[in-house]
């Protein structure tokens, strides 16, 4: 399984996701795998690290279906320390200048965007 191995980060980060409903088989010397991300955000880093290891856009030895739980948000974030509305908004969508669409999107738990705080869970939108 020569074909696994070569994409065991991706499997590893799979892991790390807690991919629901996953598996991994391999057919004639390409790696099939499936399952289901929490969101949006999640399924595009098991793509990106799919890239990354294939080194082109269009691997011919793998295929993947990753599918996504949760189409109606982008992402979900469990504020930490330090983290600002700005902050967060250019990690997802590499701008922070986006951090009103957060804000407006967390209206029901926050109050002001220059006030929040660790350990609560923000839905960053679909844009």
């Amino acid at each position: 399984m020569a074909v696994k191995a070569k994409y065991q980060s991706v499997l590893d980060l799979g892991e790390k996701l807690n991919i629901q409903n996953g598996d991994v088989w391999e057919e004639n010397g390409i790696l099939k795998v499936k399952g289901t991300a929490a969101t949006q955000y999640e399924k595009n880093l098991i793509w990106d690290e799919i890239k990354a290891v294939a080194g082109t856009e269009s691997p011919e030895d793998i295929k993947a279906n990753i599918t996504v739980a949760d189409e109606s948000i982008y992402a979900k974030h469990t504020v930490k320390s330090g983290d600002t509305l700005g902050k967060i908004a250019k990690h997802y969508y590499g701008n922070a200048g986006k951090y009103t669409a957060i804000f407006e999107a967390n209206k029901d738990i926050l109050n002001n965007p220059d006030v929040i705080h660790p350990d609560q869970e923000l839905k960053i939108p679909n844009l």
